[in-house]
């Protein structure tokens, strides 16, 4: 399968916790769900376009993500409003954000149905194009994007190995869940409906290493093969 890496970065992000609406918090990374937005964004598709390309590059496209931050959190109070009537009264809330995050992310093509989007994608990162500004989950936080390589994805394997990305809980058998580094788990979605809609029963529970330890586990796996690398990913 043809892939890429992208690095995202940025000063602050939210990747709002829909379970969470009063005092939202985030996610530790950013979500598939998030990151076709971002595509949607870079090549300049307006919202109501987007409806049906949610379920479409849910099921096109595969992703993994690496931290290259440590995990950081801060909670921010302020009133949020609306685009329509930017005046109107609000009540300050408390948002959690993500400081610094900084993420490098494997895309791979699934489904060729999708290849013209996949395309344009690399090819508006590679030259540092976007129509709509890319964010990291909010308007107010913009992300820096960053071409990395590209390669080709193996067929999945079974067995053991190393990845510095996230694995699957449940899924995945750890190895060497070592003591003197963090472990994070999160509860991310990986579909969403022409109705901006995320799909319960398309969450996945994720195990990730921090920063910039790796873990080791038994299962499923995708091999990255490119110029500079040979690397082993979890991809959903």
């Amino acid at each position: 399968m043809n892939g890429f890496q992208i690095v995202i970065e940025g000063s602050w992000g939210h990747f709002k916790k829909p379970e969470t609406n009063n005092n939202p918090l985030s996610h530790d990374f950013i979500t598939k769900t998030a990151l076709i937005g971002l595509i949607g964004a870079v090549l300049g598709i307006e919202r109501a376009s987007m409806k049906s390309l949610f379920p479409q590059l849910s099921e096109d496209l595969l992703y993994g993500v690496q931290l290259l931050n440590p995990v950081k959190k801060i909670s921010w109070a302020f009133t949020s409003r609306t685009a329509i009537n930017p005046t109107a009264a609000g009540t300050p809330k408390s948002f959690e954000f993500l400081k610094t995050p900084r993420f490098l992310v494997s895309i791979v093509l699934n489904d060729e149905r999708s290849l013209s989007l996949f395309e344009g994608f690399k090819d508006s990162v590679k030259a540092e194009n976007a129509i709509f500004t890319p964010v990291l989950g909010l308007h107010n936080c913009p992300a820096n994007l960053k071409f990395e390589s590209e390669g080709i994805f193996s067929i999945m394997e079974t067995g053991c190995f190393e990845t510095k990305g996230f694995v699957i809980a449940g899924k995945h058998k750890p190895k060497n869940f070592l003591p003197d580094f963090r472990v994070g788990f999160d509860r991310i979605p990986t579909y969403q409906t022409a109705d901006f809609w995320n799909l319960p029963e398309k969450y996945e529970n994720v195990v990730y290493p921090d920063y910039p330890n790796s873990i080791i586990v038994e299962g499923s796996y995708y091999e990255y093969i490119s110029l500079n690398r040979i690397e082993q990913w979890c991809l959903i």
